[in-house]
């Protein structure tokens, strides 16, 4: 059964960390494992995407320097690691499947995952 459970949500304050899960189950190889965000009244953000056969990844330029995602395939788990939180990260993240590299040229559309999670809420906030 394919499915994809979001987990280590929470609040932090600015400048904090937190890591993220995604545990993965049923998903071949060959398929990218990615994370999106969603603020209120914002549209849906990718923020990061990795193969799980290969590890190789892909930030959007918001969380490059700042988040790492890494992949654990004998846990069939995916991770965030998100450092220097800023209250522009406060969104309900989530994590998603899919097996194309991208569409239309961006790697982390949200029209290559056809499977997602149901998120995690991360607030940053002092």
């Amino acid at each position: 059964q394919l499915q994809l459970v979001e987990s280590g949500g929470g609040l932090v304050q600015p400048g904090g960390s937190l890591r993220l899960s995604c545990a993965a189950s049923g998903f071949p190889l060959n398929y990218y494992i990615g994370w999106f965000r969603q603020a209120p009244g914002r549209e849906r953000e990718g923020v990061s995407r990795i193969r799980l056969s290969s590890g190789f990844q892909y930030y959007a330029d918001s969380v490059k320097g700042r988040f790492t995602i890494s992949r654990d395939n004998a846990k069939n788990t995916v991770y965030l690691q998100m450092n220097s939180l800023k209250p522009e990260d406060t969104a309900v993240y989530y994590c998603a499947a899919g097996n194309s590299a991208a569409v239309a040229g961006d790697p982390l559309s949200s029209r290559v995952f056809r499977y997602w999670g149901q998120g995690t809420q991360v607030t940053v906030s002092s």
